[in-house]
């Protein structure tokens, strides 16, 4: 990995959307994946607050990427996240609207619903993260791998997580084992990156090292983003401090005014 490596998502991404969720950690390397690979067509299975989603979205809008973006969920909850009400619809809905308006539509629908909406071989990204059991996500894979490009990416989330009945590890593994091009990040709860055989991929600096043999690159990608969630996660935070310090000080200098 060249020492000289450095993405959009250090240089000017700050999230639009920030809500609780385990792909907090994968954020910078979203931004930077859509941002490389410059997608026309982008799905997710499995949306629920959309943190993923949007920083999908925000990538294709800051970056001038002409493409469209598909949110697909029932948003009803499963055994994993329990069931909820529709504030989480409606909540991810009105976002939609007010920022990324003519290219990210939600599909409210279950996945293999959805699937007579695409054509085999149009989406260049895929994101998995729908019920986490071992025969969910491989099915969902089974049924949506056609849909995707020859030279197109597949995200799975959770694949570290070894946790009740979840199963994204282990049908991750046995990607690994029959697919050339694949990636595991580590940090949090794992993400999975496979690109499909085949077509004419954009090949970008980051695409050349997620796909790197070479042990120690390997080691020193998922080292930088394990760094930059981490920096990310910092420079929101003293953000955030900043503005609660302004705001404290507002108020003082307001009660002292009053009181003279």
């Amino acid at each position: 990995m060249s020492s000289v490596y450095f993405p959009p998502s250090l240089q000017h991404f700050e999230p639009r959307r920030m809500v609780f969720s385990t792909w907090v950690d994968h954020l910078p390397f979203a931004y930077d994946l859509v941002t490389a690979l410059r997608p026309e067509v982008v799905v997710e299975l499995g949306v629920y607050n959309g943190l993923s989603f949007f920083t999908f979205c925000q990538a294709m809008q800051e970056n001038d990427i002409d493409g469209v973006a598909y949110a697909i969920d029932c948003w009803e909850g499963d055994k994993h996240t329990d069931h909820y009400d529709d504030s989480i619809y409606r909540d991810v809905q009105q976002h939609a609207r007010e920022h990324y308006r003519g290219f990210a539509y939600l599909l409210r629908m279950y996945f293999h619903e959805a699937l007579r909406h695409f054509n085999d071989d149009s989406i260049d990204l895929l994101h998995i993260d729908g019920l986490h059991t071992y025969e969910a996500v491989k099915e969902d894979f089974t049924t949506w791998y056609p849909k995707v490009k020859p030279g197109g990416i597949v995200l799975f989330h959770d694949v570290m997580a070894r946790l009740q009945d979840f199963g994204a590890w282990k049908f991750f593994e046995e990607l690994q084992a029959e697919h050339a091009e694949t990636f595991r990040f580590n940090h949090g709860f794992g993400l999975g990156v496979l690109r499909k055989p085949g077509g004419q991929p954009r090949e970008t600096e980051l695409t050349g090292l997620l796909f790197d043999r070479d042990e120690a690159s390997v080691k020193r990608l998922r080292q930088f983003y394990t760094h930059a969630a981490h920096f990310l996660e910092a420079r929101r935070q003293a953000k955030r401090l900043k503005e609660l310090i302004g705001a404290k000080k507002k108020g003082g200098q307001g009660k002292q005014a009053a009181d003279g």
